[in-house]
């Protein structure tokens, strides 16, 4: 896990070090997720809303690339209280702007738990997301991303489940 963080830590300083305009800002909105069970659980499985915030740097690779790294709160999990998971979030997306308002995007997500000392859930956990923007103004935007859970999220066998996140965010951000 320290390689891992490491080698994040070495790819957003080597984009920022390359980089030729860098745009910072805030985000936030709301969260629609649930867990994928592997097999399909004995209980109901609910999906749960929630929120996130975070702040980001986008740095321009080129007039239309650029790599995004962002730092998010983000309520995930599913509904019942004992499978609600939150975490702080490093998602970095590369993205590729259309025309002056429109940018698509994907990369890798590290997430860390951010409660409970003593509870089925892992710390760590790694997802793909990807997503896309529209510019409203030159400051203000709207984005959608999907997040797809690639590691298993339980660290104790409970009746042998595996659960990955899959999470919806719809939010609105300001450049700065």
């Amino acid at each position: 896990m320290k390689t891992f963080f490491t080698l994040l830590l070495f790819v957003g300083m080597a984009t920022v070090s390359y980089s030729q305009s860098t745009l910072y800002g805030v985000r936030a909105g709301l969260n629609v997720s649930n867990l994928d069970f592997e097999p399909d659980p004995d209980f109901r499985n609910m999906h749960r809303n929630g929120f996130f915030f975070g702040g980001f740097a986008d740095f321009g690779i080129s007039n239309s690339l650029s790599a995004l790294v962002e730092l998010q709160y983000s309520a995930e999990g599913a509904k019942a209280d004992d499978i609600k998971a939150d975490y702080i979030q490093m998602p970095i997306m590369f993205r590729y702007t259309i025309g002056d308002t429109f940018t698509i995007g994907a990369g890798p997500m590290a997430s860390l738990k951010t409660w409970k000392n003593k509870d089925a859930f892992s710390t760590f956990a790694f997802s793909a997301v990807g997503g896309v923007e529209y510019m409203i103004t030159d400051e203000l935007f709207i984005d959608a991303r999907f997040s797809y859970g690639i590691t298993n999220i339980l660290d104790e066998d409970i009746n042998g489940l595996e659960a990955k996140n899959n999470n919806i965010q719809i939010g609105v951000g300001i450049k700065l």
